[in-house]
């Protein structure tokens, strides 16, 4: 993507109502206003809210707004120019479900307040190989317990990647914290019996990864 695009769409995303970008300073001063508000401040209801961490294009956000209009959907990347695509379609569409939060995943306890999330989607993260690069790795333990402090008690989160690595890697240290598994598959268009959320709905390079005959892993667990 040229400059001169991203330019053009960080300037969109500047006079996009679904679009919140508070700054670093904002955050850890705690005194970002959605904190503790998003239902009743921004989107004006009560319902679930749903989080997508490292949302990309939003493309993932998006259509689980439209499949599930009962709940408020927030996409989060500090790349601003990726979710402009998300965040566009939600308007033009008109789903007022869906937000995009364009800042860091650590920053994440800054954002929302004890219990205000009821689920958290990480979809085909980076899965920091490099040994230097696994304080990164977006299910690592220090990332589960920034989780744990804005999920509701019963909440659920949803790992969905092509790296078998990070896989296997989470699904280890999900048993060896003992935290709770509620679903784990190496390869989910291979079972029938996967959730329709996940087979359902598809990026545009999960498309591309099964064109390649690259298998889909999907896990759902709780945290202790």
């Amino acid at each position: 993507m040229g400059s001169k695009n991203k330019l053009k769409r960080f300037r969109e995303n500047e006079q996009f109502e679904n679009v919140i970008q508070p700054s670093r300073e904002e955050l850890v001063n705690e005194n970002f206003h959605f904190k503790g508000r998003w239902g009743k401040e921004y989107f004006k209801n009560d319902h679930p809210i749903v989080l997508e961490l490292g949302c990309g294009k939003g493309e993932y956000t998006v259509a689980l707004a439209e499949k599930y209009p009962e709940k408020n959907f927030i996409g989060i990347d500090i790349k601003g120019a990726r979710f402009w695509r998300g965040a566009k379609t939600a308007l033009e569409e008109k789903l007022g479900n869906v937000a995009f939060v364009r800042t860091q995943i650590e920053l994440i306890e800054h954002v929302f307040s004890v219990n205000e999330v009821a689920e958290i989607w990480i979809t085909f993260p980076d899965p920091q190989l490099k040994y230097k690069r696994t304080k990164h790795r977006l299910t690592n333990s220090e990332f589960l317990q920034r989780y744990k402090k804005i999920l509701k008690p019963e909440g659920v989160i949803h790992l969905k990647t092509d790296s078998e690595f990070m896989h296997g890697y989470t699904l280890g240290l999900l048993h060896g914290e003992g935290h709770k598994v509620l679903y784990a598959h190496h390869d989910i268009y291979s079972n029938e019996y996967s959730p329709k959320e996940v087979t359902g709905i598809q990026t545009f390079y999960e498309k591309q990864y099964l064109e390649k005959n690259k298998p889909i892993t999907y896990i759902r667990f709780k945290l202790k």
